[in-house]
């Protein structure tokens, strides 16, 4: 496969599921574990700061069930997108970094529910999820560079220059 049809190819869906053509579902899917585990950490440093940490406490536990509810629901349209990127090229090797290190982040959001959930204090932020959400939200944050690379720099699932250039005439 040539490298500009191997382009035309990362650029079009897999499948119908994938989403149309230059309208992808997972860059809004990502949005859902993004949003969620971000809250859940700002619902943390309030908690740690407030007199009552318990509503914050349960408000950070329930973010991150849905941080991993969407990011398996992100993962599954992601993996239909990098299922088209040809093999050996550098953006199906930073696309499989991207996944990498996005399945990373999953195991440490389930082990920091995990050892909330198990923390004796309910009522109390825990410091090892505190710790751990840090850790996962700086992974996140690589990868989701990797995720704009993608997009941006290799173009994947990125409607072609011809049809972008329809809106600036």
């Amino acid at each position: 496969m040539s490298q500009d049809s191997a382009l035309r190819h990362a650029k079009r869906p897999r499948s119908a599921i994938a989403g149309p053509y230059g309208h992808p579902f997972h860059p809004i899917l990502v949005t859902i574990p993004i949003g969620a585990w971000v809250s859940s950490l700002v619902f943390d440093i309030i908690g740690l700061v407030s007199d009552d940490a318990e509503p914050y406490v349960v408000a950070s536990r329930i973010l991150i069930i849905i941080g991993l509810v969407g990011a398996v629901l992100a993962a599954v349209w992601g993996f239909i997108d990098y299922l088209g990127i040809a093999r050996n090229t550098p953006a199906r090797r930073t696309a499989t970094i991207h996944m990498s290190l996005n399945l990373g982040v999953v195991v440490i959001f389930l082990i920091d529910l995990i050892v909330r959930l198990a923390s004796d204090e309910q009522d109390e932020v825990s410091v090892a999820g505190f710790i751990l959400s840090i850790v996962g939200l700086a992974a996140l944050g690589v990868s989701g560079w990797l995720g704009g690379k993608l997009a941006y720099h290799y173009g994947v699932r990125v409607a072609d220059e011809r049809t972008q250039v329809d809106g600036f005439r």
